[in-house]
């Protein structure tokens, strides 16, 4: 990792992970989109670790406050090395050109309990809008325009499903 801090060799290292394509694996949240949203909500302006959470600075090593979700919120504290508490700060660091959200929009302390509710009601009215699928998808198939893409041959419908059949079908096996 050390020839990463010669900056043509970060670049080329940049450049192959540019032209990869990823694939992301998202998995459903345990708690719901809801507790999804108030975790990514406290990320958009806040560091990472606030000052009063800092206990010590003695001997190369910090020691501060954290609270453990999974024992009931305990608070416990902590000791890392200096070089290991930079490392894992740092993971919470933005990258160049990223730019924090700073209480904007629904999802800003003063207005989200009051938007979160109705922005969810919105969703489920949309959902329910939704017209069913033709059950003849022969005109479907002659106008599509999608495209596979490994062979670039044109994709045909055979069956287009909603969301909200796919879960009855997961739900039901």
């Amino acid at each position: 990792m050390r020839s990463l801090a010669d900056r043509k060799t970060f670049h080329a290292f940049l450049r192959t992970a540019y032209r990869h394509r990823w694939v992301v694996d998202v998995k459903r949240p345990f708690g719901g989109p809801q507790y999804v949203l108030k975790y990514l909500s406290q990320y958009t302006h806040r560091v990472a670790i606030s000052n009063h959470r800092l206990i010590s600075l003695t001997k190369g090593k910090v020691t501060f406050r954290w609270k453990d979700y999974r024992n009931g919120g305990q608070h416990k504290t902590m000791t890392l090395t200096i070089h290991e508490f930079l490392r894992r700060f740092l993971l919470h660091a933005l990258p160049t050109g990223f730019v924090r959200i700073r209480f904007f929009g629904y999802l800003a302390n003063r207005r989200r309990a009051a938007l979160l509710p109705i922005c969810k009601q919105l969703l489920e009215t949309i959902l329910q809008q939704q017209v069913a699928p033709p059950s003849d998808t022969s005109d479907i198939n002659q106008d599509s325009t999608w495209r596979c893409p490994l062979c670039g041959g044109q994709m045909i419908v055979i069956e287009r499903l909603t969301a909200r059949q796919i879960f009855m079908e997961i739900d039901t096996s």
